[in-house]
């Protein structure tokens, strides 16, 4: 299960830019004004080969006793109570302030671990940044740059020391699917785990937020193990109000890390909404296979239905590669079919690809489409394959780097079809390989050195 960090601290100290580095994404709002970030921001982070969940808070301003301040750090301290490790941000422009102390003072009393990160703290002497924040108890403090990423890899190597490692790619060893079952609060989750069960193994009621936890349940179906992970419905940011439910929402994430294949549950008496899509695009970024369930489907007429199919063209276009179903759950249409995608998806998560068979496959795609000339033509010689779950393909070659992403994504969908991979979002990797003779020079010959000396002599009879 990946780390979760939690980024604290007085407002305006950098926070939501560290979390937007860590991320590589621009998901949190960043200004020159203190409390922009009011509620708190979840993220997958990633720097080198090691992955994690990062919180970003708004700040936690000790001092208030009312109003926006308030719930914003009434909201830092729940998210801190999800914490594997807390990253307090303090400001080496303004010092150590009396509320740095207050916080520090509050972080102490959680037990939790905490690394005292001073931010903007580019173009300081190390020393000069860091010494008056010793005084706060806290450890030895570490001076960074959020904005210009000065020390953040050494942060996040220094936060996660005491975790196992785990490489981008790899996945627990497990001879049997893992099915994740997420989506939006009230949309036949708990329904569907019991539909595909064959029991009441799950509360399921008509009222969001039922499910307050992720639930793993083992069960075999037609000879084969199966576990299946119940999640809390993940609703929008602003939505989300009492303290157990927020907890919730690192849970389901953490599921879909630890699932082999996530089953995307939508309803469709509701439009696809900006939420539904938001958590597939983190399915996405973690690379997940998927499978899109579109339930309560036996109560809409022909114009409804017409009018989910578009919805979902348009705004989940990029689930192209999943499979999609039409269910009820509650009445157990459409189940068998969901599974038998679940089994074809994780097949195709986990499925072994020959190197032979990848390079025929990649000469043949380059022979039918060339990838764009720049100043030089980009050459792909052979291909392996680079880890499952998902799967990853490595292409070496020469001026790989001019690639376009169209061309990335040709080759993504001629992979996918050769293999007849589906639900799995195969991705590919180029990587370049080196001159060998690149930065060395040889010595010349005792010919060479001749040759060379006759023809400075007759260009200096020549020229002068």
């Amino acid at each position: 299960m990946l780390p979760t960090l939690v980024l604290v601290g007085r407002p305006n100290v950098g926070k939501s830019t560290l979390f937007n580095r860590l991320t590589r994404s621009r998901d949190a709002l960043v200004a020159d004004q203190p409390g922009l970030t009011r509620d708190r921001h979840y993220g997958r982070g990633r720097v080198g080969e090691r992955p994690f969940l990062v919180v970003d808070t708004g700040g936690l301003e000790p001092v208030a006793r009312e109003g926006i301040l308030f719930e914003m750090a009434k909201q830092t301290r729940q998210a801190v109570d999800e914490a594997d490790i807390v990253l307090f941000l303090v400001d080496a422009r303004q010092g150590c302030t009396p509320q740095d102390k207050i916080i520090a003072e509050q972080l102490r009393k959680t037990g939790r671990p905490v690394l005292l990160l001073v931010n903007k703290a580019e173009g300081m002497q190390r020393t000069a940044a860091t010494n008056e924040f010793f005084e706060l108890g806290l450890g030895e403090p570490l001076p960074i740059s959020s904005a210009h990423g000065d020390n953040v890899n050494e942060m996040v190597e220094l936060a996660l020391e005491d975790f196992p490692g785990q490489a981008e790619g790899a996945e627990e060893k497990s001879d049997h699917p893992k099915i994740a079952i997420v989506g939006r609060p009230n949309v036949g989750k708990s329904t569907l785990v019991n539909a595909i069960l064959g029991e009441e193994r799950v509360i399921a009621f008509d009222q969001p937020g039922t499910t307050r936890d992720s639930i793993y349940i083992d069960f075999e179906r037609a000879g084969r193990q199966y576990t299946i992970i119940d999640t809390a419905g993940v609703r929008r940011r602003g939505k989300v109000d009492e303290t157990v439910e927020k907890f919730s929402i690192i849970k389901t994430l953490q599921a879909v890390e630890n699932a082999n294949v996530v089953v995307l549950v939508v309803d469709g008496r509701d439009q696809i909404t900006e939420q539904d899509a938001h958590i597939a695009d983190f399915v996405l970024e973690a690379g997940r296979a998927l499978v899109l369930a579109v339930n309560k489907w036996d109560g809409l007429d022909d114009y409804q239905r017409e009018t989910v199919k578009r919805d979902i063209e348009r705004k989940l276009h990029f689930l192209s590669f999943a499979k999609l179903h039409f269910i009820s759950a509650l009445r157990g249409n459409g189940i068998p079919g969901l599974l038998k995608s679940v089994n074809e998806a994780y097949a195709a998560a986990m499925a072994k690809l020959p190197t032979p068979q990848l390079t025929r496959v990649l000469i043949a795609a380059v022979e039918k489409q060339q990838p764009p000339r720049s100043q030089f033509r980009p050459k792909l010689r052979y291909a392996h394959q680079g880890g499952s779950n998902p799967p990853l393909i490595v292409i070496h070659g020469s001026a790989l780097d001019k690639i376009p992403d169209s061309y990335r994504r040709y080759l993504e969908r001629t992979f996918c079809e050769a293999f007849s991979l589906q639900g799995a979002p195969l991705r590919v990797e180029f990587k370049a390989g080196k001159n060998p003779f690149e930065g060395r020079k040889r010595p010349l010959t005792e010919s060479e050195k001749r040759t060379a000396h006759r023809a400075r002599i007759r260009g200096r009879r020549l020229y002068g």
